[in-house]
């Protein structure tokens, strides 16, 4: 078996349409390398706030309306200006190939059949253009901000030239979080696979495998630049006129901050429980950050969310749209652009089903009243 056999997950029959998206989950653990799903679900450190995340959303309390019109519940959102379907989305993650040959071609394909944002990420493994002449709904692309700066003025020069709607700065990230799982397998990317967007002198150390260690953060601690603060903000603004997204905002403090410095919207993030573990959970955190901007931005979230009933309690509470990670790799794993699309779907529909229930029939008519967030029992 090759080192890109190890890694991909082979391109097999369809499952079955699945109820929930735990069903995609099952059907993804059974078709990856054991090391390549350690590095999907896996999360830093002890792994508290992978858990944190999906706790918090138990802790939610729906409260209904009744006698309400909801003979037609609207899951149709504006977001930067680009009309939606859905305000479920793709968080980016990065290696798209490493769960389906097809990667994030096929993640294009499947967002666009659902009407969805897709969040690309600067370590796509396939090429920004090969993925917008896929897409069929918006793009917007992450960045780690790298010190070849002159990498990332590239970047934003092909996204906007083939149609990318925004620029997603991942701000959580000055060097990689411990996962100790990766640590455990000597994680690192294999040769079939490559950060096809970037210059391959700069990804070298990702693709050395060594033992108790990850060959991502040592990527990470030599191309990653540590030293970025506010001001930096600036010369990325001078390089594109997209607009500007910052991703990993935890605190109301940076919350304003990010205005302050021209941000055009906010996602509130954790990295999936990746990067600094013991942080709060994003729903948790979620209304601190829409308090402090005060509709001056959009406010997305991710981290946690399981489907459209994790949506609607996020939604709820300010967020203007929600971004899907991991599941979003278990349907790409389990049924290409199908699955995507399915995972999608699905959430959506559950989303639509828990607004008619709920009393709510449009994103409008979301707001702080129609959940409670009970408190964490110590």
């Amino acid at each position: 078996m090759t080192a890109r056999e190890a890694q991909a997950a082979p391109a097999t029959s369809p499952v079955p349409r699945p109820a929930v998206l735990g069903d995609y989950e099952t059907a993804a653990r059974g078709r990856l390398d054991g090391r390549v799903w350690d590095f999907v679900q896996g999360g830093a450190e002890s792994e508290r706030t992978v858990g944190d995340n999906r706790r918090a959303f138990s802790r939610v309390t729906l409260r209904p309306r009744v006698l309400v019109d909801v003979s037609h519940c609207d899951t149709g959102t504006e977001l930067l200006g680009a009309r939606l379907r859905t305000p479920l989305g793709i968080a980016p993650t990065a290696y798209h190939q490493l769960v389906h040959p097809e990667g994030e071609v096929a993640t294009a394909r499947g967002a666009g059949a659902a009407g969805a944002l897709f969040v690309v990420s600067i370590y796509a493994s396939h090429t920004l253009e090969d993925i917008a002449a896929a897409a069929a709904a918006p793009l917007w692309l992450q960045l780690y901000w790298l010190r070849r700066r002159d990498l990332l003025a590239e970047l934003v020069g092909r996204a906007a030239a083939v149609g990318y709607r925004a620029i997603v700065l991942t701000v959580d990230a000055p060097r990689l979080g411990r996962r100790h799982r990766d640590a455990r397998n000597g994680f690192a990317i294999g040769p079939g696979i490559r950060a096809a967007n970037l210059d391959p002198a700069v990804m070298t150390a990702a693709h050395l495998p060594g033992t108790g260690r990850s060959a991502l953060a040592d990527h990470a601690a030599e191309a990653v630049d540590p030293s970025v603060t506010w001001s930096d903000l600036a010369w990325l603004r001078e390089r594109s006129d997209l607009p500007l997204v910052l991703k990993g905002i935890l605190t109301a403090q940076d919350a304003a901050l990010a205005v302050r410095h021209g941000a055009d919207a906010i996602v509130v993030s954790n990295h999936g429980g990746r990067q600094l573990d013991r942080t709060p959970a994003t729903l948790d955190a979620l209304a601190e950050v829409v308090d402090a901007v005060g509709g001056a931005v959009p406010v997305l979230l991710d981290g946690g969310v399981r489907g459209g009933t994790d949506a609607f309690a996020a939604l709820a509470l300010g967020a203007r749209a929600v971004l899907l990670g991991r599941p979003a790799l278990w349907g790409l794993a389990a049924d290409g652009a199908a699955g995507v699309a399915g995972v999608l779907d699905l959430a959506t529909e559950e989303l639509a089903h828990t607004m008619a229930l709920a009393g709510r029939p449009d994103l409008g008519s979301l707001d702080r009243s129609a959940v409670l967030l009970r408190a964490e029992r110590r």
